[in-house]
């Protein structure tokens, strides 16, 4: 059975306001988010969960700003951009194997084109819903799939992406299953690990999410975040939401077996 060693990166920190990250609560609360990527290495298997935000955070930034005020505005420090988290845990860009995007926003999806001999996996229903999808009040297109990704996805990149179906597995210990709630491209990446399987996933920002049964506000689906939860707790060891900053009291470094 494969084994794999799970490591968070850090790509940076933001507030959002309370009811954001826990639905119809913390009304008058800011909570505190660290965005994350996971590098998961084993049996010649080097895959990443989401491509971090660009080297550039002036577009997305504005955006955060024009939506949520500029308390919500992504802060990076040295080190923090996708290159430079992986340089310092001794992998290129090039030596990636698989990338697994959730869900499909411009924090997951902007830094696509460096992962050159990747398998780009995402979603069926991701890839459907935004190619049939005209208007949307949560997925906008522009903030889902920038045109210069989405351009290189479906010509230079396109034998190399992957739709995933509800439920996948990538490689041999490495699954994935649609858990939506988030978007409609969101899913849960499983790694089995020496010490249990580990749980990946934006579809819950906090561990409280998820042993509390308490939705994140910002949901497209209140009964798929209830049902992703009910079943990480039954089959996870380690479940690791994309945004925690006690990931890395729980695992020091960041690191997961």
């Amino acid at each position: 059975m494969s084994r794999y060693q799970v490591d968070l990166l850090s790509m940076g920190r933001g507030d959002v306001p309370g009811p954001e990250a826990y639905w119809m609560s913390r009304w008058d609360e800011w909570i505190g988010l660290r965005f994350q990527t996971a590098l998961i290495r084993g049996d010649g298997v080097t895959a990443l969960v989401n491509t971090g935000p660009a080297a550039d955070l002036g577009p997305m930034n504005e955006k955060w700003t024009q939506v949520l005020g500029p308390r919500a505005v992504l802060r990076r420090e040295p080190g923090e951009y996708i290159v430079d988290a992986l340089a310092a845990h001794g992998v290129t860009p090039a030596e990636v194997t698989h990338v697994l995007l959730t869900p499909l926003q411009l924090y997951t999806v902007s830094n696509v084109p460096l992962f050159t001999a990747a398998q780009l996996c995402l979603t069926a229903r991701g890839w459907t819903h935004f190619h049939t999808t005209h208007a949307h009040p949560h997925d906008d297109r522009a903030t889902s799939i920038p045109d210069e990704i989405l351009v290189h996805l479906v010509t230079e990149a396109w034998p190399r992406v992957r739709l995933l179906a509800d439920e996948d597995e990538v490689a041999p210990g490495l699954r994935t299953w649609f858990s939506g709630g988030h978007h409609r491209a969101s899913m849960v990446v499983e790694a089995d690990t020496a010490t249990g399987t580990a749980a990946i996933s934006d579809t819950y920002f906090l561990l409280d999410n998820v042993l509390s049964d308490h939705p994140i506000g910002i949901s497209e689906n209140i009964d798929e975040c209830l049902a992703a939860y009910d079943r990480v707790r039954r089959t996870a060891t380690h479940i690791l939401p994309l945004y925690d900053p006690a990931n890395f009291d729980r695992y020091p470094g960041g690191r997961i077996a």
